[in-house]
C-alpha cells in the first residue's frame, strides 16, 4: 500500500477536517528483517515476562513493524496475511491502554467469523494474563443474545465480536462504548467481502471520537479505502509482503478422472501422513460424497458447511484444532475466518476458478516456522484454471502421478487425541486450570496427557490422549469439578 488517501472526512465519523490533511496517511517503515526482541519494546516488565512463559520470544514482521505505531497511539492500517501475528500486535497495543480498575469497555474488536471471535478472544486472554481480572468477553451470532447482555450488565474491559451482534446490542442499548479507546477491524477485507461495511460503519459511529483505531487486513480494496476515509484519523500504513514462503508450502498438481478424484483424497492421505488435513470442496454436494468415502476407507474426518447449527460447529473446530479428527472436509464459504495452528496439507479436491481464493486456501499451512503440503486434484476441463493460477502468482506447476500413489497400503493415520465435552463452562465459573487440575490431581494423568482446553460460554472442551480418553471420562464424571459435580461425555466423529 503506498498511496495516499485523499481527504474525505464523514460528519459522523469523529475525525476532524483538520485530522485529514493531503498527506493525511504515513507510510509506515518496512517491517524489520531481523527478528526483533519484544524488550526493545517500552511495555511492562509483567508483560514482557508473561509474553516469554507463553513462547514469545522475538516479534513478527507484523509486530515489529506496528506494534511502535500502535502503542504510540496513532492509528494504523496494516496490511498482512492471516497467521502473521497480527492477534498480539494489536492486543498488546489495546491491553496498554487498558485501565483493570474501570470496568467499562475500553477495547472493541471487530471480526468476520464467530470461529475468529474465538480465536482473538482466547489468544487476548493469553496476553493478559500478567494482570489479573481483566474480563474479556466474545459476542456473536448462533447464541442467546439475553445471557450476553447480562454479562455486560456485569462489566467487561474487551469485547471481541462480529459486526452484526455488536449492532444487536449498541441498538439495544446493553453495549455501551462512552469509555472506548481503541477500535480493532480485524480481517477487514474479509468483513467488507461479507457484506458488513454497513454494519461496521454504525458500530464505529457509536464509539467515541477520541478513541483509537487499528485496522488490519490481508489485501486492501476500495472497500478498506472507504473505511480509513470515514473512520480514521491520519493513520499510518504499514504493507507487509506475502507472509507464506514458497519453498515452505510444497504444491504438487495431480491430474485425475472425474470418478477417480474422491478415491485419489484417500490416497494422498496414506501417502503423506499428514496429521490435520483440511480438504477444499467447491460444492457442499461435494463435500457429502467425500465424507463418505473417506469414512469407508477408515478416515476419521469432520465436515464444516452452512447446514451446521452454531453448536455442532463449535464442536467440529474444536475437535480439528485439538487433532482429535484427521480431515476438515469443507467450502471456501464455510472455512472462512477459520486459523489453525500446525496445519500439516491442504488439499484441493477440486480447483478453484479464482486464482486468489487458491492462495488463500493452501496459505493455511506452512504457517510460522512449518512447512505444510498443498496437493491439487485436477481433471481434464480444470487445466486451464491451474494455468491461471500458476501465471497469476509466478510459478510452474509439478506435477505427479496419482499412479505413484497406489501402491500405499498404509492403514489410515489415527489422530492422537479425543475430545471429552463437560457441560458447563464460563457461565458456571470453570476455567482450564481446574480442568486441568482436576485431572492431573486426583484422577491422576499426566499434564503432558492433556492436549487444549477450550472454555466457551456453556461448555468446556478438553483433548486427551486417545489411550487415557475412557478412563479420564469416568474420572470426570465420578469426581467433581469446583466442588460440583459435572456431566461429561465423549465426542468422536
Amino acid at each position: 500500500m503506498n498511496s495516499t488517501l485523499p481527504p474525505t472526512p464523514d460528519a459522523d465519523s469523529g475525525a476532524t477536517p483538520e485530522a485529514f490533511a493531503a498527506d493525511a496517511i504515513f507510510v509506515a517503515a518496512p517491517a524489520p528483517v531481523v527478528a526483533a526482541p519484544f524488550e526493545q519494546l517500552n511495555l511492562p516488565a509483567a508483560v514482557i515476562a508473561n509474553l516469554t512463559r507463553l513462547g514469545y520470544h522475538a516479534m513478527t514482521p507484523i509486530q515489529a513493524a506496528s506494534l511502535p505505531v500502535a502503542l504510540a497511539g496513532h492509528d494504523l492500517i496494516a496490511q498482512a496475511k492471516t497467521g502473521s501475528g497480527k492477534t498480539a500486535a494489536f492486543a498488546l497495543a489495546l491491553l496498554d491502554r487498558l485501565n483493570a480498575r474501570s470496568f467499562a469497555v475500553q477495547a472493541l474488536v471487530l471480526c468476520p467469523t464467530r470461529e475468529l471471535a474465538e480465536q482473538v478472544t482466547q489468544e487476548i486472554r493469553r496476553l493478559a494474563r500478567s494482570e489479573e481480572n481483566i474480563k474479556i468477553l466474545s459476542l456473536c451470532g448462533g447464541t442467546p443474545i439475553r445471557p450476553q447482555a447480562d454479562s455486560l450488565e456485569h462489566g467487561a474491559h474487551i469485547v471481541v465480536g462480529t459486526p452484526g451482534r455488536l449492532m444487536d446490542h449498541i441498538s439495544r442499548g446493553s453495549l455501551k462504548l462512552d469509555g472506548l479507546a481503541t477500535l480493532v477491524l480485524d480481517e477487514a477485507d474479509r468483513m467488507l467481502d461479507m457484506g458488513f461495511f454497513d454494519d461496521i460503519a454504525y458500530v464505529a459511529k457509536a464509539c467515541p471520537k477520541s478513541r483509537q483505531t487499528l485496522l488490519f487486513s490481508a489485501t486492501y480494496p476500495e472497500g478498506v479505502v472507504r473505511l480509513a476515509r470515514q473512520f480514521m484519523r491520519q493513520p499510518q500504513e504499514i504493507s507487509l509482503p506475502e507472509q507464506h514462503e514458497a519453498d515452505k508450502i510444497r504444491q504438487r498438481f495431480f491430474e485425475v478422472t472425474p470418478d477417480q478424484r474422491l478415491h485419489a483424497v484417500g490416497l494422498l492421505l496414506r501417502h503423506y501422513r499428514p496429521e490435520s488435513t483440511l480438504a477444499f470442496c467447491n460444492t457442499k454436494q461435494q463435500c457429502r460424497d467425500l465424507i463418505d468415502v473417506l469414512h469407508a476407507e477408515g478416515f476419521q474426518v469432520l465436515a464444516l458447511h452452512g447446514e451446521l447449527d452454531q453448536r455442532d460447529r463449535d464442536q467440529v473446530m474444536v475437535q480439528f484444532a485439538n487433532r482429535s479428527c484427521s480431515v476438515l472436509v469443507a467450502t471456501d464459504v464455510a472455512a472462512r475466518g477459520l486459523d489453525i495452528a500446525k496445519l500439516e496439507a491442504v488439499i484441493n479436491v477440486d480447483v478453484t476458478p479464482d486464482p486468489e481464493v487458491h492462495v488463500h486456501r493452501i496459505g493455511r499451512t506452512g504457517r510460522a516456522d512449518e512447512n505444510g503440503w498443498a496437493l491439487s486434484l485436477v481433471s481434464g476441463n480444470e487445466m486451464g484454471r491451474v494455468n491461471n493460477i500458476a501465471r497469476a502468482h509466478g510459478f510452474e506447476p509439478v506435477w505427479e502421478s496419482i499412479a505413484d500413489l497406489q501402491a500405499e497400503t498404509q492403514e489410515p493415520l489415527v489422530p492422537p487425541m479425543i475430545t471429552l465435552q463437560i457441560l458447563g463452562g464460563r457461565k458456571e465459573k470453570i476455567r482450564a486450570g481446574d480442568v486441568l487440575g482436576a485431572l492431573t490431581g486426583e484422577a491422576g494423568f499426566t499434564a503432558s496427557q492433556i492436549g487444549k482446553i477450550n472454555v466457551n460460554e456453556l461448555s468446556t472442551y478438553v483433548a486427551v490422549e486417545r489411550s487415557i480418553a475412557k478412563r479420564a471420562l469416568k474420572r470426570l464424571n465420578d469426581g467433581k469439578i469446583k466442588g460440583k459435580k459435572v456431566r461429561v461425555r465423549l465426542l468422536d466423529d
